[in-house]
């Protein structure tokens, strides 16, 4: 979770169970004109997702959102099946007619079946738009165990966990140019679960803003990315973070491979 844009890269699932449903909720990175081949691999996975969905959920930011500059993007316009539009934040739009116009533009759009204003802080509209999907969802059997929250490995929460350290307390391209890759993850007899994660960046001086004076950035990361992941785990761990230099790893097909993405 950042207040950055452009900070998801890869799909994330998530399981909601109900009485009577299945919801399969695919978060997928923010829609770009790719510039380099990290972000052709962020786009490849939204149009697997796409591919894949039954409904999709347009979520628009109530405060940056402006009328005059919406523009539906087209991978949204191009899906066959029920699209539905969030827009979020309204807490923060101040006084609530300022809502209207945006409504207005994302109805004249002419591509929703339905458009709900939400803030996903406080709740409000939430309920209402979990109505709508659901009901837009086809029939048929559960996919998971009931209680099963997502499909994706701890490794992948821890790593995202100490990426969002860094985007919290960098700015400019610093986060960006960051990846976490977790290279050892195990139980200790009687002891905490050992974690070593590396943060990759793109350049030595990249290495020298992120470890900082004395090691200072760097602990500071590991300490508040420890009780978040301790907070995720629900047991205590030892976390050991390193900091390497992969050059241009976001332009590196091979280096993009090697982490994982489909490149």
């Amino acid at each position: 979770v950042s207040p950055k844009p452009q900070t998801t890269r890869r799909r994330t699932l998530g399981i909601l169970t109900g009485e009577s449903y299945q919801a399969i909720l695919l978060d997928t990175p923010g829609i770009v004109d790719p510039r380099y081949p990290l972000q052709e691999a962020m786009m490849r996975t939204v149009g697997q997702v796409l591919a894949d969905a039954d409904v999709v959920c347009f979520l628009c930011d109530a405060q940056q959102t402006r009328p005059e500059r919406l523009q539906i993007l087209e991978r949204v316009a191009a899906f066959g099946g029920p699209r539905v539009a969030a827009l979020n934040k309204i807490d923060l739009v101040r006084p609530r007619d300022l809502l209207l116009p945006l409504l207005d533009a994302l109805g004249a759009a002419g591509l929703f079946d339905e458009i709900v204003p939400i803030s996903a802080l406080e709740g409000e509209g939430v309920d209402t738009l979990l109505d709508l999907l659901v009901r837009r969802l086809p029939e048929g059997p559960p996919f998971y165990p009931a209680d099963q929250l997502t499909e994706q490995p701890e490794r992948f929460f821890v790593s995202e966990l100490i990426r969002e350290q860094v985007y919290t307390r960098f700015a400019q391209e610093i986060p960006y140019a960051v990846e976490v890759e977790v290279t050892d993850f195990r139980e200790r007899p009687g002891g905490k679960e050992f974690i070593e994660a590396v943060l990759y960046v793109e350049q030595e001086s990249q290495k020298g803003i992120l470890v900082g004076r004395g090691g200072h950035a760097i602990r500071g990361i590991g300490a508040a990315a420890r009780e978040a992941i301790e907070q995720f785990l629900g047991r205590p761990v030892y976390l050991e973070l390193r900091v390497k230099e992969l050059p241009r790893w976001r332009r590196d097909r091979r280096a993009l491979r090697r982490l994982g993405y489909r490149i």
